[in-house]
């Protein structure tokens, strides 16, 4: 029997996908449930699992945009497995390498190696300081015409026979493309402005200090700064709904709760899984949400329905060593909280110059729901549950807040 295997939805709204690898050969024996591909969709990479066991003929090539419901591959489910014969699937480490320079490129090298110079030409070349293996002749065999080396310039300024100047050229995947075009289109479609802050984070320090460890050895995850910085901004969208709201045409929809998207860098790029109503959730819940989503992201797990939805967003370039961003919208969202790297400052305290842990902070938002009052005094209300956070995100019961 031959089963035509069809790609499935991978969410609403997304009618095609990319076939962005194989994980089996053409001819290949595949189990059931067996990965046999990794296709792109404009918002996850997902993984094609074989729906029976037998003889795989695949019917699309890598890199070919795959309509929902169209037949993918054929599995003759009668052919039976050769004996001592194992699945060729491909180990995800082993196909992540650099994509090879394209053939074009390959031959335009060979065409290089093998022209030869005129004498007037080979002058010339040598005034220049060119090489001629990195002329392209258009003279008869590819050789070197005095045309050809009048013409012929260095490239970016510098001299070509210095080193290996080669380029290598690969096709961006579907979900760095749509990635690509919401951030377009949120510098166009938007009157996005960046107001910063900077948070003295010695009291959340301290706090760490004195109980991650009975945190963790209770709960089994870290007590990390996201909780800290997700209960700030949750008491903040509280206090200035404004920054909690869309726009949706002429009408501004505003939400009673927080779901708050945390940017992770994944193996295909940028994913944002969101933490479903983070108003909710005690300090245990932030932490044990935030490494089930960033470990289903790394890992190519995560669903896009885990990514859909978000009304704020947090990104931490921190983590990469920066000191300082102007981060971009997460459209239809009207705020994101670009959180850096915490390094020792001078800074003044009662008079005195102290030096302390500091992170700046960064809120980009969209001026046309949002006023430079309420941007402003959102940043402030962040700054200030971080610098006070037994007070006013604890409630002044420290042990009660992280046994929850």
């Amino acid at each position: 029997m031959i089963l035509e295997m069809k790609v499935p939805s991978p969410g609403e709204s997304i009618t095609e996908v990319e076939i962005a690898e194989w994980l089996v050969e053409d001819g290949d024996y595949v189990e059931k449930d067996q990965a046999i591909a990794e296709v792109d969709s404009d918002k996850a990479t997902l993984e094609l699992p074989a729906e029976a066991s037998g003889v795989i003929t695949l019917k699309a090539e890598v890199g070919d945009a795959v309509a929902v419901g169209a037949i993918v591959c054929l599995i003759d489910t009668s052919a039976a497995k050769p004996e001592g014969a194992a699945s060729k699937s491909v180990e995800p480490e082993a196909t992540k390498t650099e994509a090879p320079a394209p053939k074009v490129e390959e031959k335009k090298e060979a065409t290089y190696a093998t022209g030869t110079a005129s004498p007037a030409a080979k002058k010339i070349l040598a005034e220049k300081n060119l090489d001629a293996a990195n002329i392209k002749g258009t003279g008869k065999d590819g050789r070197i015409t005095k045309e050809d080396a009048v013409k012929a310039v260095p490239s970016m300024g510098t001299t070509p026979n210095w080193g290996n100047r080669g380029e290598t050229r690969s096709k961006l995947s579907m979900l760095r493309r749509k990635v690509a075009e919401r951030l377009v289109a949120a510098k166009n479609e938007t009157a996005m402005l960046t107001t910063f802050n900077e948070v003295d984070m010695s009291p959340i320090f301290e706090l760490r200090k004195k109980h991650k460890e009975d945190f963790k050895t209770k709960h089994g995850v870290s007590l990390g700064f996201m909780s800290f910085f997700t209960k700030a901004v949750v008491r903040a969208l509280e206090m200035y709904p404004a920054v909690n709201s869309m726009i949706d045409g002429k009408e501004m929809i505003s939400y009673d709760f927080a779901d708050i998207s945390i940017a992770v860098s994944g193996p295909k790029g940028l994913m944002v899984p969101v933490i479903r109503n983070a108003e909710k959730l005690t300090f245990r819940g932030v932490e044990a949400e935030v490494k089930r989503l960033a470990i289903r992201a790394r890992e190519g797990e995560i669903t896009v329905d885990e990514m859909t939805g978000g009304t704020f967003t947090i990104t931490n370039g921190g983590v990469f060593g920066s000191m300082l961003s102007t981060p971009i919208i997460n459209p239809p969202q009207s705020a994101i909280l670009g959180m850096h790297n915490i390094v020792e400052r001078p800074i003044v305290r009662n008079g005195e110059i102290v030096v302390a842990p500091i992170m700046y902070v960064a809120l980009s938002y969209d001026h046309r729901i949002i006023d430079g009052k309420e941007s402003v005094g959102f940043l402030v209300a962040v700054k200030e549950a971080l610098e006070s956070p037994e007070e006013l995100l604890m409630d002044n019961n420290v042990k009660k807040a992280l046994e929850m």
